[in-house]
């Protein structure tokens, strides 16, 4: 699979689990300490995010980073 392919598919899990939780962009940024354009820029699979980023995105989902990265 191409990066672009990936961070897209990555970013559709991230935006699934987000709404899941009834989180807005916003909400979530601020759990995790990050900007909101931050969250959807990674939403679209615009932004490749570093390995620290995923562990704290993940925390802020309430779920682990295999979860977010299984059957990419």
């Amino acid at each position: 699979m191409d990066k672009e392919k990936l961070l897209k598919k990555f970013g559709e899990k991230v935006k699934l689990k987000r709404a899941e939780l009834k989180l807005s962009q916003e909400e979530l940024a601020f759990k995790c300490g990050f900007d909101r354009t931050y969250i959807s820029l990674v939403e679209r699979g615009l932004r490749n995010t570093s390995l620290s980023n995923l562990s704290i995105l993940a925390e802020g989902l309430n779920t682990t980073i295999s979860s977010l990265t299984e059957d990419l």
